[in-house]
């Protein structure tokens, strides 16, 4: 359990770091914005207590809002989709419901899981974060292209982050 509390916490800060000091300065043509930070929330065992989950999420979200200055939108998108995670598992759980022992993950469930798991929640995630950016309804357009093509980008790091994990 200690163990466990520890792993996690080295892996919060190590996706903030990860996140603020390389992935905030990979910018394609302003349309993709990889956001792995995300990755942290996805990933925490099926038996976080939804209070828990939604306290990490700000935290995870205020982190990311503190280094790059976005005054509270990775906050609300983090936040979004830690409330919306139980509702998205329940969308993917087996016929016989997930074993609260296990974490999501590639290991776990295996690739189309993760990718159809993942796309969801990134898109929602990035769908927020980049619509609360722009708040102008002119650039819906070519806010959904960033949307999608970061969305993508991102999804492809989790993949890998995973398949680096599972040859561990």
């Amino acid at each position: 359990m200690i163990k466990e509390i520890y792993k996690n916490i080295g892996a919060f800060i190590f996706l903030v770091l990860l996140q603020v000091l390389i992935l905030n300065n990979i910018e394609f043509s302003g349309f993709i914005n990889p956001y792995l930070y995300i990755l942290f929330i996805l990933l925490l065992p099926f038996d976080t207590p939804k209070w828990a989950l939604l306290l990490t999420a700000f935290f995870l979200g205020l982190s990311i809002d503190i280094f790059s200055d976005t005054l509270g939108m990775h906050s609300f998108a983090s936040v979004l989709i830690a409330y919306m995670r139980p509702n998205v598992l329940k969308i993917f759980a087996p016929r016989d419901g997930y074993d609260t022992t296990m974490r999501p993950g590639l290991k776990s469930f295996g690739m189309e899981w993760l990718v159809k798991y993942s796309l969801i929640m990134v898109l929602i995630h990035h769908f927020i974060l980049f619509y609360i950016e722009t708040f102008k309804f002119e650039l819906f357009f070519s806010t959904l292209l960033r949307v999608i093509l970061s969305t993508i980008f991102t999804i492809i790091l989790i993949i890998l982050s995973q398949l680096l994990t599972l040859r561990r």
